[in-house]
């Protein structure tokens, strides 16, 4: 990793996301929003944020040795994330199969937070796809076209298998690809 990214690049413990066809399956967003590719797609379990290689390792470690066996939910709305009037990102929500994934969710949050010396969160759990970012500039009506966009990305009822847990941080060159993953765990079955 270059020295500019190492000192600054952002850590999370995640499930990753396989939507096959993406491309189409959600068209590309308005201007100043970023689509991730297909690579980066995934379910945030603990934020870790710039707390470097060694807590972010030592997190992902605490999980429990027994994960809990694979499990295939399906995908709902794309929603704004954050406060609605600056939304963070557009998401599509886990629909069936959501609370208990959000109860394992929930669980390895906990342990990887706790072991990295971080304080328990305290908002729930809320499991969800992050398939766009707005940029920083983002104007409201540049936002307004993102939410557009949103409720026209139809993934109702897609299923998707989530079959590992893993360690991510940021990709070094961040042009096509945001993240990358450090190491992984498969779950069971």
């Amino acid at each position: 990793m270059s020295a500019g990214v190492a000192t600054r690049a952002n850590w999370f413990v995640a499930l990753p996301v396989r939507i096959e066809h993406l491309e189409a399956r959600v068209p590309p967003p308005p201007r100043s929003f970023r689509r991730f590719c297909p690579e980066d797609l995934h379910a945030t379990i603990a934020f870790l944020g710039a707390s470097g290689e060694t807590l972010a390792v030592r997190a992902f470690e605490a999980l429990p040795d027994a994960l809990g066996p694979a499990v295939s939910v399906h995908l709902g709305a794309v929603v704004p994330m954050g406060r609605p009037s600056a939304y963070s990102a557009l998401s599509a929500l886990v629909s069936e199969g959501r609370a208990p994934l959000e109860e394992r969710m929930t669980d390895w949050r906990d342990r990887a937070l706790e072991a990295a010396g971080f304080a328990r969160e305290s908002r729930p759990m809320k499991a969800h796809v992050t398939l766009a970012r707005p940029s920083r500039r983002a104007s409201a009506a540049d936002r307004a076209a993102g939410l557009a966009w949103a409720s026209s990305v139809d993934l109702h009822g897609l299923e998707v298998r989530l079959d590992r847990i893993a360690l991510y941080t940021w990709d070094d060159a961040r042009t096509e690809r945001l993240f990358r993953i450090v190491c992984a765990r498969p779950l069971a079955g």
